[in-house]
């Protein structure tokens, strides 16, 4: 064999160990809830000859109980299309706190529905930050991150959580009382520099609601004094004009521009006035995760091929449309309706159907649709985004 035939076979061997090993990490990922393998290799979940459920009634499940205090979950085990996305609907009672823990697999994202909620999370570098939260702002802790929830006040505190990834409840949040109830006293002995009887009498088991005082109303200084890092995770969304408004309905939006910490998720609260539609369209770039704080809505989505699926979601549902798929809201209730989304993504992106018909010529729409060029004259010029119970704004 030549040296020039050596070095073809060499070259070709790297390439195809390459290209199996590539092969092999997209599986994993795959397996891992990594939504980017929905770009190349065909989802399942979605590529039947019929488009699957995308709703569940995230707040008529079991869940987790303790007491007073719940968390009830909607992951791909509940809903088996949502791989890029999963949400908690989550009540803590006075005096209790979801334990210290922290999510290996997701970054989480919040708002705040009812009472008060006081969070403390600590970065890789050391900087922790405590703040307090009432109805209408967010959180976000990034992936990893160790971080404790607390009902503040006499009132239960309400709140959705939002992960970017539909499969983090398979791996488990990692709690603190269930790391060191299964770790031998006399290493947490030698960790900490304490006798071992100082870990007498310490769960053995997961707490996840862990009860006692009220916390004080002043935040208490940590261990360490204060060591706040550069950005903070706290954003008061609904305290910040419309970043929208249409004779339709109003739409708030925190994403990276504006909330800095928040780069892999982005939450939008959508109001619709009674018969009001959040225009056909899809996200480039992101799954989308509804979840209805008030109203009934009618969500559709269409899958190419002549898949189309309408669902019907009231108060306390949740909605899943995969990254890329047509799909529209409309308020079919008698009342306004406040819906919560949130997209698996740091810069919320979106092309709508409307935008899409004023960005080509009459002439081409008239071939596209075998109709007259003049009746394309007559559509919207602009993006429409939300149209009301008469139409788009004029």
């Amino acid at each position: 064999m030549s040296v020039f035939q050596r070095r073809e076979f060499f070259a070709g061997t790297t390439a195809l160990a390459a290209a199996a090993a590539a092969a092999l990490i997209s599986t994993r990922q795959a397996e891992g809830g990594d939504p980017s393998f929905m770009n190349n290799v065909p989802d399942p979940e979605v590529s039947g000859s019929e488009l699957p459920t995308f709703k569940f009634a995230l707040d008529k499940s079991k869940g987790k109980v303790i007491g007073n205090s719940y968390g009830k979950e909607a992951t791909v085990t509940q809903l088996p299309i949502s791989k890029g996305l999963a949400g908690v609907s989550m009540q803590i009672e006075p005096g209790a706190m979801r334990e210290l823990h922290w999510h290996a697999t997701a970054a989480e994202w919040a708002f705040v529905l009812e009472g008060q909620v006081r969070t403390t999370v600590i970065a890789p570098d050391g900087t922790a930050e405590t703040n307090d939260f009432k109805p209408g702002d967010v959180w976000f802790f990034p992936r990893g991150h160790g971080h404790v929830l607390e009902c503040l006040g006499n009132k239960p505190a309400r709140f959705i959580l939002i992960f970017d990834n539909g499969y983090f409840s398979e791996f488990g949040t990692f709690s603190i009382t269930d790391w060191l109830g299964h770790t031998p006293k006399a290493l947490l002995a030698k960790n900490f520099g304490l006798p071992e009887s100082a870990f007498e009498g310490f769960p053995k088991e997961e707490v996840y609601f862990a009860r006692g005082e009220v916390p004080p109303a002043q935040q208490s200084t940590p261990l360490q004094g204060w060591k706040k890092p550069k950005l903070t995770h706290k954003y008061e969304m609904m305290k910040q004009p419309p970043h929208r408004v249409f004779a339709g309905g109003r739409e708030w939006r925190a994403d990276s521009t504006n909330f800095p910490i928040s780069t892999t998720v982005t939450g939008v609260v959508l109001e619709l006035e009674p018969g009001a539609l959040r225009e056909l369209h899809w996200h480039p770039t992101a799954d989308e995760w509804h979840y209805v704080i008030t109203g009934n809505i009618s969500v559709t989505m269409f899958g190419s091929h002549g898949r189309y699926r309408t669902e019907m979601l009231e108060k306390g549902d949740v909605g899943y449309i995969p990254q890329g798929y047509g799909h529209s809201i409309e308020n079919v209730g008698s009342t306004p309706c406040r819906i919560l989304i949130g997209f698996n993504t740091g810069v919320y992106q979106t092309i709508d159907l409307a935008q899409w018909i004023a960005g080509n010529p009459v002439d081409i729409l008239a071939t596209n649709f075998s109709k007259p060029a003049a009746l394309f004259q007559k559509f919207p010029k602009r993006d429409v985004f939300v149209a009301g119970e008469n139409g788009p704004d004029k």
